[in-house]
């Protein structure tokens, strides 16, 4: 029997664990056995009596750098306790990594699940990203005090795709960024709320002129609010219609 999907998230603070992953959707599917979380405190992986894990950046500069030994050693035994370590993603939660996808979210849900490193202070000493081979993930272009919300974040986008966490595995096709389009708009009872009326389209019981008004409405939702995403859906378009 295959293993469960397993997240280990090394932290100076375990404690912020499982915090908003606890509940709802995610918090039953860990409670079920679905999944698994381990969070890793990288101070248990320091050498002095201080249990320092950082030190200033070389050549001069504001804050603390994460020391690469004490993070290695933490990634090293977080490797040894797991029974997939070669399979395992190594992510490190960072302003400066690439932007957190959707496509990346399938393929990570995919897999055994990551282990992710979450940063503090001015950031990591590079030397342990290389030496680790660690894939460095942005969840946007803002600075957080450190990488567990982010890593909350990418966590959360998995465990939701996992088989059996939502009601309907169809709830995840039609979402945004399916196909680099985001979701259609929504409505439910009452009827009318505030003078505001369901489009009468949605009541009127032809699926397939539903399905072409929300079609139609996450184009031009795309367009309008996101024009780096409708290029990526055109040419993804443009691209099956050759095939």
């Amino acid at each position: 029997m295959a293993s469960p999907w397993r997240a280990t998230v090394l932290t100076l603070f375990p404690e912020m664990f499982p915090g908003p992953l606890g509940v709802s959707l995610a918090g039953k599917a860990l409670a079920s056995g679905v999944w698994q979380l381990e969070a890793r405190d990288i101070r248990d992986f320091a050498t002095d009596r201080h249990r320092s894990v950082d030190d200033t950046p070389a050549g001069g500069g504001p804050g603390m750098v994460l020391r690469a030994d004490v993070l290695a050693a933490a990634i090293d035994a977080a490797d040894i306790a797991s029974d997939r370590p070669k399979e395992r993603p190594r992510l490190l939660m960072s302003p400066r990594g690439r932007p957190l996808t959707q496509s990346r979210v399938r393929q990570l849900a995919e897999g055994p699940g990551p282990l992710i490193a979450c940063g503090r202070f001015e950031g990591v000493d590079q030397r342990v990203i290389e030496a680790r081979q660690l894939e460095e993930i942005s969840v946007g272009d803002y600075v957080l005090s450190g990488g567990e919300i982010a890593a909350m974040a990418l966590i959360d986008a998995c465990v939701r795709l996992l088989p059996g966490v939502m009601g309907k595995a169809e709830s995840a096709s039609e979402e945004s960024f399916s196909e680099s389009l985001l979701e259609y708009p929504q409505y439910t009872r009452p009827q009318t709320f505030e003078g505001r009326q369901i489009p009468e389209i949605l009541t009127s019981g032809d699926h397939a002129k539903v399905a072409a008004w929300r079609r139609a409405e996450a184009e031009a939702l795309t367009q309008a609010r996101r024009p780096d995403l409708w290029g990526v859906h055109e040419s993804a378009a443009k691209s099956a219609t050759k095939e």
